[in-house]
């Protein structure tokens, strides 16, 4: 029953089956592996960040440039305090304010962003006049390194034309035409805020929490492993729809049904002559057999007018 699977077309089935099976499955695995790299990296970052805050602050130069490695890590610099700026919307414990943010000018001739502080409210409504000012003379800072912020990320705001002495993202991309500075592609966020002003927790670095692509690599896993269950399924169906065509076939039922189909029921074929064949036969000899006594008839009446005229 079953030796259609050997004919060239379900050859051609058979093989498209088995490639795309391990392929369904080889997809879903990578995918269910990046959420477990994904997963492994958040609980890595978390015991880093703990390690961290107990390790002993290292120079800035030594950490630098920010990796997920060193993001985190306790950093110390030394300098002087230069322009400050404000971060607006930004949240901490459910209520929106604004960042404190100065640059820390160090001796190597660049300017560190700092961020000393979190502060409620808008800073458009006299923020500027809120924020503290900054310590004069040359200070010492102690924080969390943090990488360059990326507009639109993580909750960062995007949006352009702020007002002056406003910046959306700390990043040296967003302060290089803010600051007269050479700036390091890295801020920091101090242990203790100064006076007046609330401490910025660290952030995460990027790719390694539980965000949103990382339940999309586990939706995509399911995805995956639903469309290697529907070829199963598929190719089941078609060899039991194959298998009872073919039976059908053996039985005659599919020679019925195709002749059924192609005649409609209660309708006739059309008959080619309305006269009964017995009738048009008979009409045939009754010509036949009065065409003799006409002709004769006809030769008679000529020969009496030949009579008359002699």
């Amino acid at each position: 029953m079953y030796r259609f699977l050997l004919t060239p077309r379900w050859w051609a089935i058979n093989l498209l089956a088995l490639l795309a099976l391990p392929f369904c499955v080889y997809m879903g695995s990578w995918q269910l592996g990046r959420f477990e790299d994904r997963v492994h990296e958040h609980r890595s970052a978390h015991a880093r960040a703990a390690a961290d805050r107990r390790q002993a602050p290292r120079p800035l130069a030594e950490l630098l440039p920010v990796t997920q490695r060193t993001a985190g890590k306790r950093v110390t610099a030394t300098g002087q305090y230069g322009r400050q700026l404000l971060v607006p919307d930004r949240e901490l414990d459910g209520r929106r304010g604004f960042y404190v943010l100065t640059l820390l000018r160090t001796d190597s001739g660049r300017a560190l962003p700092v961020v000393r502080g979190w502060l409620p409210g808008n800073p458009g409504d006299g923020g500027a006049a809120k924020a503290p000012a900054p310590p004069h003379g040359r200070v010492t800072v102690t924080g969390a390194l943090q990488a360059s912020e990326t507009p639109g990320d993580n909750g960062v705001s995007a949006r352009g034309g702020l007002p002056s002495g406003q910046v959306a993202a700390i990043s040296a991309a967003s302060l290089v035409n803010l600051v007269p500075y050479r700036l390091y592609d890295a801020w920091v966020t101090l242990e203790k805020a100064d006076a007046g002003m609330r401490t910025v927790p660290p952030t995460a670095p990027g790719n390694t929490g539980l965000d949103l692509k990382a339940f999309q690599n586990l939706g995509y896993t399911g995805e995956w492993f639903v469309f290697a269950g529907f070829v199963v399924f598929m190719w089941f169906r078609l060899v039991r729809r194959e298998a009872e065509f073919r039976r059908d076939a053996e039985l005659g039922l599919v020679a019925g049904e195709a002749t059924a189909a192609q005649t409609p029921a209660g309708s006739a074929r059309p008959a080619e002559s309305t006269r009964p064949v017995g009738s048009a036969e008979s009409s045939g000899s009754a010509e036949s057999s009065e065409s003799p006594d006409s002709s004769g008839s006809a030769r008679s009446v000529g020969t009496e007018v030949q009579g008359v005229g002699k």
